[in-house]
């Protein structure tokens, strides 16, 4: 694979993104999937500055916030500090910090919509599969490097293959095909850049599947 592209893929699938394009597939794509979600989007609306926008997308941009952005920065603060050497994590060792203060706040954030939005327990849900995903990824990262990008694509994947299987909803095999493509072509980048083995990438989507597709069959 050509190396500008394959950079260009580990940026825009990177793992802080997945749940950001899980939810706004959900949201927007199968918004049945979210039990609650029509009726409260229909009857609620969200304030974004001189902006109204729907209560999906002001939710999407909650999420995103608070799975990326705030995340990202902190990333950021610990390489200005010297606690990470490079913003990439390539080493094993710059991962050990980051994967666990996002392991916390992916937790956090799990409990928050479990106990203030119980109205929406599928959130809560998926939340807490990533945070899991997270903290198994942060754990196997101490001896091995397990590559994050391909648990986090494996854990999108995962995610809407087990909630297509239980709610029976047609509307998602159209984004599981595409995830499926863009995970071969994820996984081909992270190889072509030398960033992974074929062992670690391999391991890093079992993980994500695994955990995924486990959570949604064991509650739903």
């Amino acid at each position: 694979m050509n190396l500008s592209l394959a950079r260009f893929l580990s940026v825009v699938l990177h793992p802080l993104l997945m749940p950001t394009l899980l939810f706004g597939v959900l949201f927007f794509r199968a918004p049945s999937v979210i039990h609650n979600l029509q009726f409260v989007n229909a009857e609620a609306a969200v304030r974004l500055g001189p902006f109204q926008i729907s209560f999906a997308a002001g939710l999407l941009f909650l999420l995103f916030m608070w799975t990326f952005l705030v995340p990202a920065l902190l990333i950021y603060w610990l390489h200005r500090l010297g606690f990470v050497q490079t913003l990439t994590l390539q080493t094993r060792r710059d991962r050990h910090l980051p994967y666990l203060i996002t392991a916390v706040i992916y937790t956090a954030l799990t409990v928050f919509f479990a106990k203030r939005m119980p109205q929406l327990p599928e959130i809560a849900l998926v939340l807490g599969a990533i945070a899991a995903t997270i903290a198994l990824v942060a754990g196997i990262n101490l001896s091995y490097q397990i590559s994050a990008h391909a648990a986090g694509i494996g854990g999108v994947t995962g995610a809407l293959a087990g909630l297509m299987l239980t709610r029976n909803e047609l509307a998602l095999f159209t984004p599981l095909v595409g995830c499926v493509v863009l995970t071969g072509a994820l996984i081909s980048a992270r190889l072509s850049l030398n960033a992974h083995t074929p062992g670690q990438t391999t391991s890093g989507l079992l993980l994500g599947l695994a955990v995924s597709l486990g959570t949604v069959g064991f509650f739903e």
